[in-house]
């Protein structure tokens, strides 16, 4: 059982917990990203686990006719083990989702993994909604009534502005946020201002160019107020996306004009990124410090 310190930001240890969270939720108008808790697996079976209980999960919310989907890290589901192992898992996913018209996003994680992770969302966009019954779909009120799949790009990164244009023609969304990994010089900006013009201008560029599914994965007001201007420009379909436990407030205001979905995490490998959660924000630290003194 999750302690109560824990669970302003994990909805629980089991699936029946974390729908009941997603429920609780869009009563108020947001929507919900479940995520598995796991990652970076050296053996295939708990990776194969994960994978089904994604595909169990799939059928439960389609089923209940929630107003939600689901998020797979691509280490969890074997990229350690082999680009071959990760490809089979996350396909076996999103074939279940696309019969069951459920979401599915594919989390990025160290710069390590961004040419596989991009790689396996490209080729599953393009093979499960890049068809003339996809293009009926995307037709509809709704472009994504059917389903589909979307991939993380980090502002960070200083390869994200080719990676975009990349991505600008594939038949899935695009959630952009600024990058949570401690990564090399090298490869990624470091500086938080020119990571936040980097983000700018990744969502200028997406606003622009893409012609449906911007994600906005941020709790920066600046960047959400900017993403709402450039919605206004040019009309593209955009969507934020925040984490439970921080800002929800702001998400339920935000729900009322604009479509939100929360990032909601359950299972039971909650202590480290509960941790995560805590050490990131001072407001986080003082509602942990809050909940063991009881105040």
């Amino acid at each position: 059982m999750i302690p109560p310190i824990a669970n302003r930001f994990v909805a629980g240890e089991s699936p029946a917990e974390a729908l009941d969270h997603v429920r609780t939720v869009n009563q108020r108008n947001v929507n919900v990203i479940v995520n598995l808790l796991g990652e970076h697996y050296d053996d295939r079976a708990p990776a194969s686990d994960d994978a089904a209980e994604y595909r169990s999960l799939v059928e439960d919310i389609a089923n209940a006719d929630l107003d939600a989907c689901i998020s797979v890290k691509p280490s969890q589901l074997g990229l350690d083990l082999g680009e071959d192992v990760f490809r089979e898992e996350l396909e076996g996913i999103v074939a279940t989702a696309a019969d069951r018209g459920v979401f599915v996003w594919i989390d990025m994680e160290d710069h390590t993994t961004t040419d596989a992770t991009l790689d396996a969302y490209e080729e599953l966009a393009r093979e499960y909604y890049g068809g003339e019954d996809s293009d009926d779909s995307q037709s509809s009120s709704d472009p994504w009534a059917d389903g589909g799949v979307g991939v993380c790009v980090q502002a960070n990164l200083k390869r994200t502005r080719e990676d975009v244009e990349r991505l600008a023609d594939v038949p899935g969304k695009v959630r952009f946020v600024k990058g949570a990994y401690d990564e090399p010089a090298d490869v990624a900006y470091t500086d938080t201002q020119r990571v936040n013009e980097e983000y700018e201008a990744l969502l200028e560029y997406a606003f622009e160019h893409f012609e449906d599914g911007v994600a906005v994965g941020s709790h920066d007001p600046a960047m959400i107020e900017r993403a709402i201007e450039l919605h206004e420009e040019y009309g593209t379909g955009f969507e934020v996306q925040m984490l439970m436990g921080v800002r929800e407030d702001a998400q339920y205001d935000l729900a009322e004009e604009h479509e939100v979905w929360q990032y909601v995490p359950y299972g039971g490998r909650w202590k480290s990124y509960f941790y995560r959660r805590v050490m990131e924000r001072k407001e986080n630290l003082w509602f942990a410090l809050r909940a063991i003194v009881g105040r």
